[in-house]
């Protein structure tokens, strides 16, 4: 496992991260139970995962919780990453309907001692805003209140998570100059490559690292997922509908030329091309077994693609129609 550092914040993290909502949601086709979970955890750490990566709603607390429980004793052997600003407290989480959000100080403070309580540690090394819109990342207060828990030692640094669909570009770019703020969490992967590489450009300038989710395309570049599949009304990825699968699959047939002469399996090819990007700090793939989190750990092993086969990907990229992309709407 090769590790990077989270922008400024200085912190090591693995190339490939634990993105923990599957332990603690069904979303993805599958029910983890708590021991599946924790074998999962620690198989992680011992392929040499430090970085873990989760939220508050995840579950409501369940997959806080289970970090919590599997690296008790461990605080200073991993590095923890958890969002908030929904409040799912007198809700009740039905599919991927968004919940009422806050980001006020009071709550970010009650949030973030519900997670530490949850954790098991008193403090987290990287505290995001999860799905904030444009309003949000211009509030000051919210920002003056990380600036506070990092002189208090609860929290290390700060992370804006962009989301929940692809998009949110000049969310990410404001976010960027906030002082505390020293890492972007954004969908990538190598057919979804907007807005990402407009955020890796100003990340490389800010020192800001990029943690990316879907590097995957949504089983798209594992093979999980083909035209025909079949996708449960409660899975994460009935959004991508069969045509959206169909043309994908297409593009990757374009791509897999260079994966060979490279000797990579499609999957290994996406991941590497992700973290051939300077600007990138961790991977988090979407795992729901053991098996899966030892093919993604293999892939980190410090070999990247060339410059001459990433300018190929980038000019078969920039040959593709634009795709609708997610933004705050106006007032």
């Amino acid at each position: 496992m090769k590790y990077k550092t989270l922008g400024k914040s200085g912190i090591k993290v693995s190339e490939i991260g634990f993105g923990a909502w599957t332990i603690g949601l069904d979303w993805w086709g599958k029910k983890i139970e708590e021991d599946e979970a924790k074998r999962m955890l620690k198989r992680a750490y011992d392929l040499g995962i430090n970085f873990f990566e989760t939220a508050d709603m995840y579950g409501k607390g369940i997959s806080e919780k289970l970090i919590g429980q599997v690296f008790k004793g461990m605080r200073e052997e991993v590095v923890i990453s958890t969002k908030y600003g929904y409040d799912f407290s007198k809700v009740e989480q039905i599919g991927h309907t968004e919940l009422p959000q806050s980001f006020e100080p009071e709550f970010t403070r009650k949030a973030l001692s519900a997670s530490l309580e949850r954790l098991q540690t008193d403090y987290v090394d990287s505290y995001g805003m999860h799905n904030p819109k444009l309003n949000h990342i211009r509030n000051d207060v919210t920002f003056d209140t990380f600036d506070k828990l990092i002189q208090e030692g609860k929290i290390k640094s700060s992370q804006v998570a962009l989301g929940p669909a692809i998009g949110w570009t000049q969310e990410g770019l404001e976010a960027m100059e906030r002082k505390s703020v020293s890492a972007i969490q954004t969908v990538y992967n190598i057919l979804e490559q907007t807005p990402g590489n407009e955020l890796i450009e100003k990340a490389e300038k800010q020192n800001v690292g990029i943690l990316v989710r879907v590097p995957d395309a949504s089983g798209i570049l594992t093979g999980k997922v083909k035209a025909e599949t079949v996708i449960p009304s409660n899975d994460h990825r009935k959004d991508r509908k069969q045509e959206w699968r169909q043309d994908a699959l297409q593009k990757v047939e374009q791509f897999r030329p260079i994966a060979e002469r490279n000797g990579l399996s499609i999957t290994e090819f996406a991941i590497k091309f992700i973290l051939s990007k300077k600007a990138i700090a961790s991977v988090l793939p979407t795992v729901v077994s053991v098996e899966e989190i030892e093919t993604f750990a293999a892939i980190s092993d410090g070999r990247y693609l060339n410059s001459s086969d990433m300018k190929e990907i980038d000019d078969l990229y920039n040959t593709w129609p634009s795709y609708e992309l997610k933004a705050t709407q106006a007032n």
